[in-house]
């Protein structure tokens, strides 16, 4: 038996149609250790990156204060699902960079769809 996980906060844009897809599923398949937030409905905490950032990458809190973005946030959410294991192979060291590129790309992509290439994310008002 493997042992649990700490706690931790998964934060998305809920203006995403994507982004509320996979959180969605996430949602009927996760731990009562993760909780799934979004971005749109908090107010800044100390600690926190602004909502600009946390916009622009998925972006997860662990519960001793540790970030985790992109890939990495996602692999470890889907770790409170037990599919982690099923998406581990996305942080093998070549896949890792592979990977990484790949959802820096996506995820600039996305943001200048929903946000405009400037600072609207962070006033989001639409």
């Amino acid at each position: 038996m493997s042992k649990p996980l700490p706690a931790a906060t998964l934060y998305y844009d809920g203006r995403c149609p994507l982004c509320l897809r996979e959180m969605d599923k996430l949602a009927t398949l996760k731990s009562d250790e993760l909780q799934l937030v979004d971005i749109h409905g908090i107010l800044a905490e100390p600690g926190m990156p602004d909502r600009d950032t946390l916009l622009r990458d998925l972006h997860m809190r662990l519960a001793d204060g540790q970030w985790l973005t992109g890939v990495d946030a996602n692999v470890r959410a889907w770790t409170y699902a037990g599919r982690g294991a099923w998406l581990s192979w996305l942080r093998w060291p070549v896949i890792r960079q592979l990977a990484d590129v790949g959802y820096a790309l996506w995820a600039g992509w996305r943001y200048r769809r929903l946000y405009g290439s400037g600072d609207e994310g962070a006033n989001c008002n639409h």
